[in-house]
């Protein structure tokens, strides 16, 4: 009989396995079958050496979806020897995780294995839930693994944050992606060996490419693409590729990381003078569903910010970009959006009016009051003369070019400094005769 039962438990086994998808059973179960991640987990790296030296603590992993965040737990829960429990935060509630909690503080009691407890979506639980996990990580009850494709910086609770380590999980690289397509391309027993295949290797390529780094999304469009050609043997090209490729949701949340960070790459792009990673950006926002209106404040702010007198044309090209967005809207504001970021990206650059009033405020924060000179005091009210308001004041078109020879500050001090690049070199030279006029050298 128990024979029996244990054939019966390994043919439904084999079912299941067989209903998964291929990126399911694909899925390796050791660490040295896990692909990608090598800044933690390659060799002599720090999660490779927790693993190694048995000392696993509690971590979170940090990244976008399909990089192997779930799938490397299990491994771990596996060569740990730990008991491994997964739960979703959206589904799994305070009295769940509780109960969770006791029966691993019971199984380590009676000595028993420890539990790695596996949650994902953590950011989604909120405060006392977050806090309820505390106790037990603290004494090691269980070792906890949480995953969130949001920054744990800004959406975990801070007393788990500072209790874990984190790792950021990269997309995978293209080179990574080839590999999983090709070892299921190969595999007889879970992935698609035993179906006859032509494989073009430009199809692959292209595939690893397309699949922006998501490997579940790149076996199951292998998938999709092999299991839905009817002829035999399967011609696997990139236009059979092409064809089975669902359309992606890209992945934007116009409040979180990919918000921010995609405004960031956007506006370092523009400042480092290219244009076309300026323009892919702004596609990744515009595609993503960003606020046009943050877009335009963006672009305003890095109009003089970042090119300021080098270009004066930048700013009122940005101001009226802003103004035709608002009146005529998306689509047909993409054009105008384009045409700014372009011409921001190929102006010349200077930060000099950002350095500038930086270095002016810092003066003043750090206690440089300087008092208004007398002579430049406002001298219109009746009384002033009695406080020599004004005395001495020289008015600068009383002057053939226009500069009076007089000390507008108080105190020696330069604030801007042009650039010697675009419009600005002309304010550079400009500016050195006008010092000096100002200091009365040419008298």
């Amino acid at each position: 009989m128990p024979d029996s039962m244990s054939l019966f438990a390994n043919t439904e086994k084999k079912n299941l396995n067989k209903a998964q998808p291929l990126a399911a059973r694909m899925r390796p179960t050791k660490l040295a079958e896990f692909v990608g991640q090598k800044h933690f987990l390659g060799e002599g790296e720090l999660l490779w050496r927790l693993v190694k030296a048995d000392t696993l603590g509690s971590v979170i992993f940090y990244g976008p979806p399909g990089t192997g965040k779930t799938t490397l737990a299990r491994i771990l829960a596996g060569e740990t020897k730990k008991r491994f429990i997964q739960v979703s935060a959206i589904q799994t509630g305070v009295a769940d995780l509780r109960k969770i909690l006791s029966e691993a503080r019971d199984e380590v009691a009676a000595g028993g294995t420890q539990t790695l407890l596996f949650i994902d979506e953590i950011h989604r639980f909120n405060k006392s839930q977050q806090d309820a996990l505390l106790p037990d990580v603290e004494e090691g009850i269980v070792v906890l693994i949480g995953a969130t494709t949001a920054n744990p910086f800004f959406a975990v609770n801070n007393a788990l944050v500072s209790r874990s380590k984190i790792f950021q999980f990269e997309p995978h690289t293209p080179d990574d992606i080839q590999s999983l397509l090709h070892r299921a391309i190969k595999d007889q027993e879970k992935g698609l060996g035993r179906i006859e295949m032509i494989v073009d290797d430009a199809a692959v390529e292209f595939l690893s490419h397309v699949c922006d780094g998501d490997a579940r999304q790149a076996l199951s469009t292998l998938e999709v693409a092999v299991m839905s050609c009817f002829e035999k043997p399967v011609k696997l090209s990139k236009d059979l590729i092409r064809d089975s490729i669902q359309k992606r949701a890209i992945q934007y949340d116009a409040s979180g990381d990919e918000h921010y960070d995609c405004a960031s790459a956007l506006i370092k792009s523009i400042r480092g003078s290219d244009p076309d990673a300026g323009i892919y950006w702004l596609a990744r926002m515009l595609e993503g569903g960003e606020d046009i209106r943050f877009l335009c404040r963006r672009l305003v702010i890095l109009a003089s910010e970042d090119i300021g007198n080098a270009d004066p044309q930048a700013l009122p090209l940005t101001v009226a970009c802003m103004q035709a967005c608002e009146f005529v809207g998306l689509p047909e504001c993409q054009l105008t959006l384009s045409q700014t970021v372009t011409y921001l990206a190929c102006a010349p650059k200077s930060n000099s009016a950002t350095t500038a009033i930086g270095a002016a405020r810092s003066d003043i924060k750090n206690g440089r009051v300087i008092p208004v000179p007398r002579h430049l005091r406002d001298a219109h009210y009746s009384g002033a003369k009695t406080f020599d308001h004004g005395d001495g004041y020289k008015h600068a078109h009383h002057y053939e070019e226009g500069v009076a020879p007089q000390d507008y500050l108080g105190v020696e001090k330069e604030y801007y400094e042009p650039v010697d690049r675009g419009f600005e070199s002309e304010l550079l030279l400009r500016l050195e005769t006008i010092r000096s006029q100002l200091r009365g050298d040419e008298q």
